[in-house]
């Protein structure tokens, strides 16, 4: 069976220009952003480094580590997090943020000393007109500012990305100077932030073309432009995808999307869905354990009906689903069981499709549960299984399931010729 023709995708009927993969890198701020979030739980430096690890193990190609200024504890966690990576010989590569302020700045200049490795310097402040008004700020003010900070890190042979917080609520004249003035002393990157989630996917493209202009400008060539995105309105996987249509080659993530408020972009959302697009060929099924593991780390509880890693993304009760997927299977056929009622196939990120039995299920629920625990089906057991489930107001859970069957060996194997007769009659063979 030619798998294209069994799905007509209206997704790609007249797609948009779509980015170049290779050109892009995908930006970790679950060590920063993420620990921002009023309720993670601060991990302990042993689980940052298996965070760290479970990044690169996904193919993260940078994280940003944490704010070294803001106390020695964090000073000391960067400190072992660039020790580890320079340890373990890591490709991902390491950034850490600061206010731009050379007291700031100097921490970071001095990570990058004592751990032997280069450092990326986010340096940020507000540019958006409100925040101005709230800090009694002036333009000149912010240049003064900015200009010392990024001064202070290129001297020191860091590279710079230049982050202008509340982007997406600024005046175009005001990111006109900023981003000039940024890249004339030495910023190698410009960051967009979306830093309260005011953007929609049609303000994105008008920000990212915007930036571009403003880089032509300036004549400087390889100044590469991130967007890092919030998801106040929802829309921050949205707006993301459409940063990297527009043209940006570095996004920003966290796992879960954790962060101030509401959150940020989700990585594993954002990794499921390049995939999806055909702008992955690699392998992602060490996503699973980079999501647990800093779900365990921070103490966050990923809810059930989670995309891709919720305990519910996969499963199913409902009949005429369950029918329809053990069909598939009937037809040793992976690719289409995995694929029938499902948008997103479960086996690609190492999960897989999973039948369960309540109220709303059919026989095919009952005897694919029943084949999979090895016992037996017969028409009086499925018919038992099922009359109990309509009566319940939930799943029924493996251990109710074997408490309604009895133990498995009195429904072994040996007893499967005894039911082959039934079977087959309500198989149709």
């Amino acid at each position: 069976m030619d798998e294209s023709r069994l799905i007509f995708d209206w997704n790609e009927l007249e797609p948009r220009r779509r980015f170049d993969p290779a050109a892009v890198s995908l930006f970790d701020e679950t060590l920063r952003d993420g620990l921002q979030n009023p309720s993670v739980i601060a991990p302990a430096i042993e689980e940052k480094l298996e965070i760290l690890h479970a990044m690169n193990d996904l193919g993260i190609h940078a994280a940003d580590i944490g704010l070294p200024a803001s106390s020695p504890r964090a000073f000391d966690d960067c400190l072992r997090i660039c020790r580890e990576v320079e340890r373990a010989r890591l490709p991902i590569k390491v950034a850490c943020a600061g206010r731009t302020m050379v007291g700031d700045i100097m921490p970071m200049i001095e990570l990058s000393q004592r751990a032997g490795i280069p450092i990326e310097v986010y340096a940020f402040i507000g540019s958006s007109p409100i925040r101005q008004y709230a800090e009694d700020w002036d333009v000149d003010l912010i240049v003064r500012r900015s200009v010392e900070a990024i001064d202070a890190a290129v001297d020191a042979g860091l590279e710079v990305a230049y982050v202008t917080e509340d982007t997406t609520r600024s005046r175009p004249e005001t990111l006109r100077l900023l981003f000039r003035e940024a890249i004339e002393h030495g910023a190698s990157r410009i960051c967009l932030s979306d830093t309260v989630g005011h953007a929609t996917p049609d303000g994105v493209q008008q920000l990212v073309r915007f930036t571009k202009e403003v880089i032509a400008e300036t004549g400087v060539p390889n100044i590469g432009i991130d967007w890092h995105g919030h998801n106040d309105r929802g829309l921050a996987l949205e707006n993301c995808v459409r940063a990297l249509d527009c043209g940006v080659d570095r996004v920003h993530a966290t796992a879960l999307g954790i962060g101030e408020r509401v959150g940020n972009v989700p990585m594993e959302l954002l990794l499921m869905n390049m995939k999806l697009l055909g702008l992955l060929d690699r392998d992602l099924t060490p996503m699973i354990d980079y999501v647990e593991t800093v779900a365990r780390a921070v103490g966050w509880s990923i809810p059930i009906n989670y995309p891709l890693v919720g305990r519910d993304a996969f499963r199913t009760a409902t009949g005429v689903h369950a029918a329809a997927i053990i069909k598939a299977m009937g037809k040793g056929d992976s690719w289409l069981a995995d694929r029938i009622y499902s948008g997103v196939p479960a086996g690609v990120f190492g999960r897989s499709q999973e039948i369960c039995v309540g109220a709303m299920s059919g026989a095919s629920n009952v005897l694919h549960w029943l084949r999979k625990h090895d016992i037996a089906p017969s028409e009086e057991l499925v018919t038992e299984i099922l009359k109990i489930a309509k009566t319940r107001d939930h799943i029924l859970t493996d251990e109710e399931l074997l408490a309604i069957a009895g133990r498995p060996e009195r429904h072994s194997r040996r007893s499967l010729r005894a039911s082959r007769a039934w079977q087959e009659g309500r198989d149709g063979r």
